[in-house]
């Protein structure tokens, strides 16, 4: 299935998580996600089923002044 992870295009398995899509990013904490711009929970990544065409964001923060 289709989806974007940080407006990059890629192909997941039908049935992938949000934790598929952060693990395949080898995201390192902090940061944050969201699916088509509802933040999802930390605790709800490998419940979080994806759909074809989901836009999925994940950001860190930034710091600085």
């Amino acid at each position: 299935m289709h989806v974007s992870i940080n407006q990059v295009p890629y192909d997941l398995q039908v049935g992938a998580t949000l934790a598929d899509a952060v693990s395949l990013l080898q995201a390192r904490p902090p940061f944050a996600a969201a699916v088509n711009l509802q933040f999802v929970p930390n605790t709800q990544y490998t419940q979080k089923l994806l759909q074809p065409d989901d836009r999925i964001d994940i950001i860190s923060p930034v710091t600085g002044g």
